[in-house]
This record gives C-alpha cells, structure tokens and sequence, in this order.
C-alpha cells in the first residue's frame, strides 16, 4: 500500500510578512483546513519574528481565522521550491520570487491575478485534475496559465497597509479576502 502524497504547499508572500501575506494565510488556511493542503507565507524584507499587525488581527478573525501563534519569516530560495503555487501580493513581490527561483514562473500568481484567472478555469477540468484540494492545488498553476487569454486583465496589486489607519487596512483586507475566497471555493469544489 503507497504513502498518501504528502499535502500540496501554497506560499503567500507580501513585504513585511505581517500585514497582507498572514491575512491570506491564515483565511486560506482556515477555508482549506481538514484537508490536504498546507498553507504559508513569507516576506520579501520580513519582520522576522513578529505577529501580526495588530490592525489586521480584528479583520482576520472576524472572518473566523486565528492569527495566533503567528511569526513572519523571511522569503528563501527553500520556500519557493517547495511551494506547490505561489502566491504573490504584488506584481513586484512576484518579481522577486522569481528572481530567487526562476523555475516557480509558472506556478506563481499574484493574489488578484489568479482570483480571476480561477473565475475562466472550467471547474469540471479542475475537478478532473484530482479527487482532492491538494491535487487541485497542484493542476492550478497550469489551468490558470491556460485561460490567461480569456480572463483579461485588471487589477494585480493588494495595496501595502502598513503605517495606514484601520480604514487602509479595511481597504486593503477588501481587496484580498474576496480573492481568497474565490481561490478556495475552487479548491474544494
């Protein structure tokens, strides 16, 4: 009898590793939890060690996710190579990820870029491609590569809230949460 395949890895990554990237994580996490998905994140210039911005932490758990025992850690080569997709809050931070691992081109999005590539991706075809979410997480990147040029473009960019009032942090978890959701219900369906 085989070993179940050890779960899909989905790393979310941002700037400071506080504000928008552990939103995702812990939403995703929380959307995604019982099944065979792992979900991290990481900063490009980390606040290595630190919680959560306490501004975000009400915005996180009002949608039922925990922040604690968060700490942000630093982007490494090591994290992107074993990420199953990679997911970027901006066009720059997916820059970056690319820089340190060209070969994850093509299983890194960013965040609003791949909620909307996920809205063309015929579910039947994502169902198809496996019995799980993680086997889902797997055929993603390429089945989201495939309707690039169905899905038009839009916004890329989760605006940084970092230094703002809890209004910009608002903004900002309302530009993310949606596509989290998105990205889940896809995963599980």
């Amino acid at each position: 009898m085989s070993e179940p395949p050890a779960p899909a890895q989905i790393l979310a990554v941002c700037t400071g590793n506080i504000c928008r990237s552990p939103a995702v994580e812990r939403l995703l996490a929380a959307r995604l939890a019982g099944t065979d998905v792992q979900v991290s994140s990481a900063g490009t210039r980390a606040v290595v060690g630190h919680a959560v911005s306490a501004p975000m932490i009400p915005l996180v758990a009002a949608a039922g996710a925990e922040t604690d025992g968060f700490a942000a850690r630093q982007l490494t080569a090591d994290l992107i190579r074993e990420a199953d997709l990679v997911i970027a809050l901006t066009r720059t931070h997916r820059s970056e990820i690319v820089e340190l691992v060209p070969g994850a081109v093509r299983r890194t999005f960013t965040l609003l870029e791949l909620a909307r590539l996920v809205a063309h991706v015929d579910p039947q075809a994502l169902h198809d491609a496996g019995g799980t979410p993680g086997a889902r997480v797997r055929a993603l990147p390429a089945l989201a590569a495939g309707v690039r040029h169905v899905a038009g473009s839009g916004p890329t960019d989760v605006a940084d809230p970092i230094g703002g009032s809890d209004a910009v942090y608002r903004a900002s978890y309302d530009e993310l949460a949606p596509a989290v959701d998105t990205l889940a219900a896809a995963l599980l369906h």
